[in-house]
């Protein structure tokens, strides 16, 4: 009986977490679609191929937001590499239910090649790197040498590259990735981020010289029906 339960909680957060995946007709999954074409007209002279989502602080959604944007990109028939850069508090391992015990860690630390830290998922076209084991030293790996050339070398193989990182006002990691980055997707929770916090964030990510391609606001729930909709502008 409690392997069963196990099992089942296991299919409902796979379900609730790509919900573009498993209830594509969805409204949701419609704003999350939303979201990726509003990147699409964005980018009228270049391409946005590579993209970082992240957030002001914990528990805005930026990894569940992150993970379904993949998810819709992946659906348009584009190759899709989905980048755990949150070295600190990883989750796309338990979204995706692959192992972590190798990842992008082990690949900036030159243990083994790219093409052998990424796997495919369930979804056609979309492959996901997770973090690896947890290092002592997340900021100064994301600001190596070795990841310039790991984003350039996933240039060359895949359509589009998200990176999911750690909250801007938490640690410096975002920051230092989004300068590497063609374009930053921040999430703001509803009710939840503190305008202050927001303004602080976008003044960090203009710091870092990146492109705010645009801020997703979610878990705002509308009147009309139960659902929660994501909006992106």
């Amino acid at each position: 009986m409690r392997r069963k339960q196990n099992n089942k909680a296991v299919r409902d957060f796979k379900e609730r977490s790509l919900i573009t995946h498993y209830n594509s007709k969805s409204p949701i999954s419609e704003q999350y679609r939303t979201i990726r074409s509003n990147i699409q007209f964005s980018s009228v002279d270049n391409e946005y191929r590579t993209i970082m989502v992240t957030s002001s602080g914990p528990g805005e959604g930026k990894s569940t937001t992150a993970a379904n944007l993949a998810v819709t990109f992946a659906q348009q028939g584009k190759r899709v590499l989905f980048i755990d850069a949150d070295l600190r508090k990883p989750t796309a391992h338990y979204t995706f239910r692959v192992s972590n015990a190798q990842g992008l860690t082990n690949v900036l630390t030159k243990q083994i090649p790219l093409g052998e830290a990424h796997r495919t998922t369930e979804i056609e076209g979309l492959h996901i790197l997770p973090s690896g084991p947890v290092p002592p030293n997340p900021a100064e790996l994301l600001g190596s040498r070795m990841m310039k050339e790991i984003t350039k070398e996933a240039s060359e193989e895949f359509d589009v590259i998200l990176f999911d990182t750690p909250p801007l006002l938490a640690v410096t990691d975002g920051q230092i990735l989004a300068n590497l980055c063609d374009g930053v997707v921040l999430v703001v929770g509803s009710q939840k981020t503190e305008n202050e916090a927001a303004l602080k964030s976008k003044e960090l990510l203009e710091a870092a010289k990146a492109k705010l391609l645009g801020v997703v606001l979610n878990r705002k729930k509308m009147k009309e029906g139960n659902y929660y909709y994501y909006y992106g502008s």
